[in-house]
Order: structure tokens, then C-alpha cells, then sequence
């Protein structure tokens, strides 16, 4: 079951990102953040009062932090969404798994100390072979994937959405910090649409555009599903991650999120009518595959992962 659960969270926020690159057409992406954690705040809000779970933190700075780069990555998320096709946009975001890679291995490199060994000489610091390779063939799959958003001027469309992915692997690691100490999920995302609200309605104001565009009824309507659909999506793969009661279970639940991918890649090409050549294909292909090897290699060094958070 908690299979179909993350299958079912990874099409939501995969259509969740067909109604943000709708609505980019008449929203700022600053003001697409503000709306998105307006909504995401009543939504949790509800939700928290329904479950008996109090909103008040004892660690206020934790989630303040985790909010910031949450923000971020939402930000340059959604700034990709509106200017390259739907699936580039979606894979450059789930970078996330990669780059936890990269920083485990740099992670153990600076901890490394130089330690005799029997014969006098000082010992090799961890390559961790298995992880560097995945890391460069990930990078590797985003330089084909990018090639052709390059050429078409989309290279600045490009360099926000692999900071997307780069800043959800900060707050993914925040989440893990805060599950750790026991936060409840609810609150964790209460806080981050907080963030995205207080920081989106900041962008909005401070921007070039003209604060809060005018906008119809018609315009709006794509709004609502964009705060809908994060939460419900957030909370089935919640729901994936905390009925996976095994080792391989998460492990399972932690790769199908890539499915989202796949969705993207529908919606891309059949209702945006995005072409996506031999070359973006391979480099999308493995960038899954070294996504999936970074998550397998990392399950013994990280604690159950709770729900990435889009």
C-alpha cells in the first residue's frame, strides 16, 4: 500500500506542476510562492485542529531555517517551471537525492584525518567510489539535459531549477534534523507555508513587476490546486514513508518518488506540447538512475526519510 501512496504523491505534484506553469502565464513566481503558502497555511491549519496538534514550537529557529531554503528551492522551482518544458523542470528538482550524495562524500573528506597506519604511512581518506560515480554520472545527465535549454537561451531557466534541486537536499536534511527531535510533520509544513507566504508576498512587493498583478476569476482558478495539491501531495507521501514499516520498504517508497518524473514527461509532451530530444531523454534517464543509486547507497548513513517537501 504505501507504494500506491508515493505513485499517488508523485502524480499530484507532478499535476501540481502543470497548474503552476499554467498560471505562470499571469502570476510572477514570487507571487505563485505567496499564494501557494497562503493557501498551504489554511489547508495545514485545518488539518492541525483535526488531529489535535498544537502549531507551537519549542525551535523556532530550526524551522526558521528550514524555511528559508525551503523558499529558495520553491522559488527557483517554479521560476523553471515557467520557462523550460515541465519535465526538465521536474527532474532538475529531484537533483535533491544527488546532491545529498555529493555532500555525504565531501562530508567525509573534510572529517578525514591523516592517521598512520602500520607501516608509517598515512592512510587513503574515503574515496567512497560508489557515491562519487553517482554523483558524476548525475551530473553528467544534467549536462545533456541542459545542452539544449542552452541553446535556446534558457540557460539562467536552467541554473535556478539545479538550485532548486540543490536547496531541497538543504531542507530535505533540515526535516530529517527536525523528525529527529520530534517534530510532527504537520507543523514542520505549517511553518514552511509560513515562510513561503511571508516570503513570497516580500518578492511580490520588492520585485520589477507590478505587485499583484490584476488577475480574473478565470486567472485565480488555477491557484487554488496549486495549494491544494502541494498539501495533499506532501501528505501521501507522508502517509508512503510511515506505512513502509521495513528497510526495503522505505527504500521502495523512497525510489518510486522518481515516478513523478514520468508524469512530468506525459504532461510535458502531450498537454504543453514540449519536444524533448534523444539527448534530454538519456540525460533525464540518468539522472533518475543516479538519483535511485544515490538513495540506495545513502540508506545506511541517513535516518528513515520522511517525505520531500515541494
Amino acid at each position: 500500500m504505501q507504494a500506491l501512496w508515493m505513485v499517488l504523491g508523485a502524480l499530484i505534484f507532478a499535476t501540481m506542476g502543470v497548474c503552476v506553469k499554467v498560471a505562470s502565464a499571469w502570476f510572477s513566481s514570487a507571487e505563485l510562492v505567496f499564494y501557494r503558502g497562503l493557501i498551504g497555511i489554511v489547508f495545514l491549519w485545518i488539518l492541525a485542529r483535526q488531529r489535535g496538534v498544537t502549531l507551537a514550537t519549542r525551535y523556532p529557529g530550526m524551522h526558521a531555517w528550514r524555511s528559508l531554503i525551503g523558499v529558495v528551492s520553491l522559488g527557483a522551482w517554479f521560476y523553471a517551471i515557467a520557462h523550460m518544458p515541465l519535465a526538465t523542470a521536474m527532474t532538475l528538482n529531484y537533483m535533491s537525492s544527488v546532491w545529498i550524495a555529493a555532500f555525504v562524500v565531501g562530508g567525509a573528506l573534510l572529517a578525514w584525518v591523516p592517521v598512520p597506519g602500520r607501516d608509517g604511512r598515512a592512510q587513503k581518506p574515503p574515496l567512497q567510489g560508489p557515491l562519487v560515480l553517482t554523483v558524476l554520472v548525475g551530473f553528467g545527465g544534467v549536462v545533456l539535459m541542459l545542452k539544449p535549454s542552452v541553446e535556446g537561451s534558457q540557460g539562467f531557466a536552467g541554473m535556478l531549477g539545479l538550485l532548486s534541486g540543490l536547496t531541497a537536499a538543504f531542507a530535505y536534511m533540515q526535516v530529517v534534523a527536525l523528525s529527529r527531535i520530534g517534530e510532527p510533520e504537520s507543523r514542520t509544513v505549517f511553518y514552511f507555508a509560513v515562510g513561503s507566504a511571508v516570503a513570497g508576498g516580500l518578492g511580490t512587493l520588492l520585485g520589477p513587476s507590478t505587485p499583484f498583478n490584476e488577475w480574473t476569476w478565470g486567472h485565480a482558478a488555477w491557484l487554488l490546486p496549486v495549494g491544494v495539491l502541494a498539501a495533499l501531495g506532501q501528505l501521501c507521501m507522508t502517509r508512503a514513508y510511515a506505512t513502509a514499516k521495513t528497510e526495503s520498504g522505505t527504500l521502495l517508497v523512497a525510489n518510486l518518488q522518481y515516478s513523478g518524473i514520468v508524469f512530468a514527461a506525459m504532461y510535458s509532451v502531450l498537454l504543453f506540447g514540449d519536444r524533448i530530444d534523444a539527448t534530454g531523454w538519456a540525460g533525464m534517464g540518468l539522472i533518475v538512475a543516479s538519483g535511485i543509486a544515490a538513495t540506495v547507497l545513502r540508506q545506511r548513513s541517513l535516518p528513515r526519510a520522511p517525505a520531500e517537501e515541494h
